[in-house]
């Protein structure tokens, strides 16, 4: 078991998955929020069922799984309805979580939760031992989630609006990386955090 959980959260497009790529690459075990919200609602499981009562059949595909477009665009597009997709799925999210990072080897196991700040913070997870967040300028998010999602701008700008303000997401935070540099500077950043983490002293709070 892991002696301490560090969280990785921040904005969509921020460079989240590519600093837990780089904690990977060290060997750090890396819990998924992601992929627990994809494995909750997998064909059979009772959160699906309960998605498609809330929302109607019409946010399946013809194979019976969850139409992750659908279903992102009339969240985004309705605060409404995203508090209750996330009422619905959170829960699960964060016990699929917890177990897996009980589980886990090596001094430390970092946690990755986009939603953190948005899925009630240190309070719903109160079994986190440290939170790293990936900050970026909004400008910047925006052209990095358009590039990748080949979307308009006016989605990209709801998207992000969607999310919890830069200020909230830093407001829950011990470590910052800015990453509005290169992949090779987020990597670098990720490397000094890493040997701070292993340390036997707890570190203090960072701007990595």
């Amino acid at each position: 078991m892991a002696d301490r959980v560090i969280a990785v959260t921040g904005g969509v497009a921020s460079g989240k998955s590519a600093a837990c790529q780089a904690f990977a690459d060290l060997g750090v075990h890396v819990a998924d929020a992601d992929l627990a919200a994809r494995v909750v609602v997998e064909p059979g499981q009772p959160a699906l069922a309960e998605v498609v009562a809330a929302f109607g059949p019409e946010v399946l595909q013809p194979d019976g799984r969850l139409d992750r477009a659908t279903m992102r665009q009339r969240v985004f597009a309705d605060p409404v309805a995203r508090k209750r997709l996330e009422g619905l799925l959170h829960p699960r999210i964060r016990e699929r979580l917890k177990v897996e990072c009980a589980q886990a080897p090596g001094p430390y196991v970092v946690v990755a939760i986009p939603l953190l700040a948005e899925g009630g913070g240190r309070a719903a997870y109160p079994w986190l031992d440290r939170v790293l967040v990936v900050d970026v300028p909004e400008a910047v998010q925006t052209a990095r989630l358009r590039a990748r999602d080949g979307i308009e701008a006016g989605l990209a700008q709801r998207m992000i609006a969607a999310q919890a303000s830069r200020a909230q997401r830093l407001a829950l935070a011990d470590d910052v990386i800015v990453n509005d540099g290169s992949p090779a500077d987020l990597r670098a950043a990720v490397g000094r955090l890493h040997a701070r983490y292993l340390s036997a002293q707890r570190p203090t709070a960072t701007r990595a």
